[in-house]
């Protein structure tokens, strides 16, 4: 008797959660992505100023066979999806047919309309948009380095206040203080200014409390921050706000809003108003038995945040509800526990909220606990405390050996850098940038625009 095949769309912290849930489970498991690797996004803003390898925060996909032998890992495109066949068709013509489909293709970045922000500003959501933003910093600085006048350094905008937003700009500024300065002489002062440009206030999902000290942190690390105004347009070398004000800008980064891909309206799947798939209690897809969506894509009846946890607890909870479809059971609803947030702005600086005792998962059904309300207020962190924290959550969750001790050993070169003060970027492709040179005046008999140089 053939096993049920379950085919899983999107290899990202939902799709690999689910894919390993399944790993001891009598069925047959197809996970599909286009990229052969999985990305960690929460440390992509270390790969765009520096401070990572890319390898650092990708896994390559096919190494989850090695501990998992009822998986296939297939590199292609979504098309179509036929759900009265129960069949996907791929981009290079191959049909997949399933008993049960996941889809867990998460998000990418969103412009929201702002003229010019696309063609003008790198966005960093994916390992190739985190090296373009590394290698236009870099070639931009030699350019600058290079110019007969002393250049006063660069202007880099980051718009958006949330935590990508705050810890590219806290990178930044520890990418600066690192040297840069004695490294490129040419440049007078620092070799780069950075803005964060927010339409409210920064971090808002955090305490106010832990937002004034984030705040403060970046002023203290000579980032200026624009609240209150929007933006209006993004230009080659400026950045309009919605207030009238005009930012001179080197290099923008956008850092806000994220929306699903546009192919998930060719898919025939309920979809809400921002184009998230419609899904009920348990994650299965609205009015389609057997079909079920996780992770950022999903528009959950629940209001859950857009982070790494939710969609890890969402992927295992689809492959608990497919083993209950299986038995022939009802689904049961998804329940999310939150495990807290963190975001960092520097060497040893950090924020973060933590369930209190009574929520941990061994002591939330002690009752006598739970009547305790200093027992189950969020604690908050700050400082280095809160900066170990971010460490050790941020190595323990990424995949693979390699990457812990990679990624552990980047971040203490980057964060330790003040001890010994040289500059330790990590740089790719910087093309030669030549001198600007004075024209002369040919010599006698030479050939009519020959180069005294050459």
């Amino acid at each position: 008797m053939a096993v049920p095949h379950v085919v899983i769309i999107g290899g990202g912290f939902a799709g690999i959660s689910a894919a390993r849930a399944l790993r001891k489970a009598p069925v047959r498991v197809t996970l599909v992505d286009r990229r052969v690797y999985n990305t960690f996004q929460p440390l992509l803003y270390q790969v765009a100023t520096g401070g990572l390898n890319p390898g650092d925060v990708t896994h390559f996909l096919r190494s989850l066979r090695v501990r998992q032998r009822n998986l296939d890992v297939v590199h292609e495109h979504l098309m179509e999806i036929d759900h009265d066949a129960r069949t996907v068709r791929l981009f290079d013509g191959e049909t997949l047919s399933y008993d049960y489909l996941v889809i867990t293709t998460g998000v990418t970045t969103a412009y929201h309309g702002t003229k010019g922000a696309k063609e003008n500003s790198f966005a960093v959501y994916s390992r190739s948009q985190a090296i373009a933003i590394r290698d236009a910093l870099f070639t931009r600085l030699e350019r600058a380095a290079v110019r007969p006048e002393r250049h006063k350094g660069l202007s880099v905008v980051v718009i958006g206040g949330g935590p990508t937003g705050v810890e590219m700009a806290g990178a930044l500024a520890e990418l600066r203080d690192q040297g840069l300065e004695p490294a490129y002489p040419e440049l007078d002062g620092a070799a780069f200014r950075i803005t964060l440009v927010q339409r409210s206030e920064i971090l808002k999902p955090f305490t106010p409390k832990l937002r004034d000290y984030a705040a403060a942190q970046l002023r203290h690390r000579d980032v200026a921050l624009r609240l209150g105004a929007g933006v209006q347009e993004v230009r080659k070398d400026s950045v309009i706000l919605s207030d009238g004000t005009e930012l001179a800008s080197d290099l923008t980064v956008w850092a806000t809003g994220v929306a699903p891909h546009e192919e998930v309206r060719e898919w025939s799947l309920p979809l809400d108003d921002g184009d998230r798939i419609r899904v009920g209690a348990d994650l299965q897809v609205l009015g389609m038995p057997g079909v079920y969506a996780a992770g950022d894509v999903a528009a959950t009846p629940q209001q859950l945040p857009q982070l790494a946890q939710p969609a890890i607890q969402s992927g295992a909870h689809v492959a608990r509800q497919i083993l209950r479809a299986i038995a022939g059971e009802e689904g049961e609803p998804f329940s999310y526990y939150d495990k807290g947030q963190l975001a960092i702005i520097g060497r040893r600086s950090a924020i973060g909220e933590v369930p209190g005792i009574a929520n941990l998962p061994i002591l939330h059904r002690i009752r006598p606990l739970q009547r305790i309300p200093l027992l189950r207020a969020t604690i908050p962190l700050t400082g280095t405390i809160a900066w170990f924290v971010w460490l050790f959550v941020h190595i323990a969750s990424l995949l693979g050996p390699r990457n812990k001790l990679t990624v552990m050993v980047g971040l203490i070169a980057r964060y330790g850098a003040h001890l010994w003060r040289t500059p330790v970027p990590i740089v790719g492709d910087v093309p030669a940038i030549r001198p600007h040179r004075v024209a002369r005046t040919p010599r006698t008999g030479s050939a009519p625009g020959a180069s005294a140089d050459a």
